[in-house]
C-alpha cells in the first residue's frame, strides 16, 4: 500500500510538472504571437502610410511599386512564420489552406511583380496593393487585440466587414495583374524550360499563369462564403452547421 502510495504521487508530481510545462510553453508562444502580430501590423501600417506619402507627393502610381517594393517584400515574405505557426500547433489553422494563402501572396509580389518590372506601373497592381495594405492592419490588429483579450468592437467589426469588398477587388487586383503579364512572359519564354534539355522536362510559365487564374474560380466562392458564414457566427451569434460533402 505504501508503495503504491508513493507511485500514485509520483505520477502527480509528473503530471503536475507536465501542466506547469505546458502554461510556460503556452504563455511564450502567446508572447511570441503578440510581439508578431504587433511587429506586422506595425510593418503594413508604414507601408501605407508610405503609399499614401508617395501618392500625395507624386500626384501619380507610376513608380509607387518600386518605392515600398523592399518594405511589402519584407513583410509578405515574413508571413511565411504563418505556416510554421500552424505546423508546431500553436496556431489551430490548416497548414495546408494557410500554405495556399500565403505562398500565393508572395508569389504574386516575387514571381509576377517583382520579376516582370514592365507591369509594376499597372493600375491593377495598385489595387491589390491597397487592398492587401488595408487588410493585413485589419487582420492582424484584430489578432494582437484578440490575444490581449482587449478586443475593440470596431475592429471586430473591420475584421468581418471590410473584407465583403475587400476581398473580391484583391482577387481582381491579383487577376488583372497576371493578365497584364501574360504578353511579357510569352514573349521572354522566362521561368520556362524547353526541350530538349538534360532533364528531359518541359515547363512553360505563361500556360501555368493561365491555370492559375483559372484556378480562382473553384477557389475563391469557397473562402468568401466560408468567410461569411464566419461573420454571421461572429457579429450575429448565428450557429452555421457545416454540410458534409
Amino acid at each position: 500500500m505504501a508503495s503504491s502510495e508513493e507511485d500514485g504521487g509520483g505520477n502527480g508530481a509528473v503530471e503536475e510538472k507536465e501542466n506547469g510545462k505546458k502554461r510556460r510553453l503556452g504563455a511564450l508562444a502567446t508572447a511570441w504571437l503578440i510581439f508578431y502580430n504587433v511587429a506586422m501590423t506595425a510593418g503594413w501600417l508604414v507601408l501605407g502610410i508610405a503609399m499614401l506619402r508617395f501618392y500625395i507627393q507624386k500626384g501619380t502610381h507610376r513608380g509607387l511599386f518600386r518605392s515600398v517594393q523592399k518594405t511589402l517584400k519584407f513583410f509578405q515574405t515574413l508571413a511565411l512564420l504563418e505556416v510554421v505557426h500552424c505546423a508546431v500547433g500553436i496556431v489551430r489553422t490548416s497548414v495546408l489552406v494557410t500554405g495556399v494563402q500565403v505562398s500565393s501572396r508572395i508569389f504574386m509580389v516575387w514571381f509576377i511583380a517583382h520579376s516582370i518590372k514592365q507591369i509594376q506601373n499597372e493600375e491593377s497592381v495598385i489595387l491589390f496593393l491597397v487592398v492587401w495594405t488595408v487588410t493585413e492592419i485589419t487582420r492582424y490588429s484584430f489578432y494582437t487585440f484578440n490575444l490581449l483579450n482587449h478586443l475593440p468592437y470596431f475592429i471586430k467589426w473591420a475584421r468581418y466587414n471590410f473584407f465583403i469588398i475587400l476581398y473580391p477587388a484583391g482577387v481582381a487586383g491579383e487577376l488583372l495583374t497576371i493578365y497584364a503579364a501574360l504578353p511579357y512572359v510569352k514573349k521572354t519564354g522566362m521561368f520556362s524550360l524547353r526541350l530538349p534539355n538534360k532533364y528531359n522536362v518541359s515547363f512553360d510559365y505563361y500556360y501555368f499563369l493561365i491555370i492559375v487564374m483559372f484556378s480562382y474560380v473553384p477557389l475563391f466562392p469557397q473562402l468568401y462564403f466560408h468567410m461569411l458564414r464566419q461573420r454571421r457566427r461572429v457579429l450575429h451569434g448565428e450557429v452555421i452547421v457545416e454540410k458534409d460533402d
